[in-house]
């Protein structure tokens, strides 16, 4: 009975900290000490389950809106974590690493070409840097045009990768989304103020972030690696060049992404 009662006072933001905490504490992020810094391939690792889970739990919340829009989205990211879980039921042992399906692609030529986990990854990516955004507008200003802050959000995140027809179809679509106390409402426990919200979504984006730049940094030292894999299948060699080149601090680069990968 007190289960019960703990579920229905219960939120979807509280069940994402849950979640995510605990899959933090049973995977560990930490590269373990015995593998060798240098070597960009086993240094490197995102382990899927964890990766699902954000999946899921942001699908969940998109699925529960009264909007159309959101609900697609919601459908075409279950399609794409789906795409990921599929190659990872196939051999659990082995793709267990999300770095490890990757590089599967990749080897095999295919990590461009058609609906690929690749490009999966790299959406899924994308569309949490989205929810990261939104979650910390909302968090400034909780009485904030939820069309404002999807606006300012999406912005900054998803529209320097979508083309015109994405941009048009998103303009259209943000005259559908629900108004901010519909999403609050969502978010929000039954026992909740506006102020224990706030709260409980600093931890979650507090969980997020460091994921967010796992993601991001994999992608990056990948495309590097990629690019001339003779050359820097060292990690070393990746920093030599961006330090070289007087870049090593500026922006999103391969050296940040180690340092967070590492730490």
């Amino acid at each position: 009975m007190q289960r019960r009662r703990e579920a229905e006072m219960s939120s979807e933001i509280r069940s994402a900290i849950q979640e995510l905490s605990a899959a933090k504490e049973r995977s560990g992020f930490k590269p373990s000490k015995e593998r060798c810094a240098d070597d960009l391939r086993t240094t490197l690792q995102i382990p899927i389950k964890p990766f699902l889970s954000i999946c899921k739990l942001l699908i969940q919340v998109l699925a529960r809106e009264k909007s159309e829009p959101a609900r697609l989205v919601a459908r075409t990211n279950r399609a794409k974590a789906r795409r990921l879980e599929k190659v990872y039921d196939s051999d659990p042992l082995t793709y267990w690493d999300v770095v490890e399906i990757l590089k599967k692609e990749g080897s095999e030529g295919k990590a461009k070409k058609g609906p690929t986990c690749s490009k999966a990854f790299v959406w899924l990516t994308r569309s949490f840097d989205f929810s990261v955004a939104l979650l910390k507008l909302l968090v400034k200003n909780i009485k904030m045009s939820i069309e404002q802050a999807i606006e300012v959000s999406y912005n900054i995140t998803l529209k320097p990768w979508h083309g015109w027809i994405s941009s048009a179809a998103y303009k259209v679509s943000l005259k559908l989304v629900p108004d901010t106390k519909s999403l609050i409402d969502i978010l929000k426990a039954k026992d909740a103020n506006d102020d224990m919200l706030k709260k409980e979504v600093q931890t979650l984006i507090s969980l997020l972030v460091p994921e967010l730049e796992r993601s991001y940094g994999i992608m990056r030292l990948e495309k590097v690696y990629d690019s001339d894999p003779l050359t820097y299948w060292d990690v070393v060699e990746i920093l030599k060049k961006e330090v070289s080149e007087g870049r090593a601090k500026k922006g999103p680069t391969c050296s940040k992404a180690f340092v967070w990968l590492t730490r």
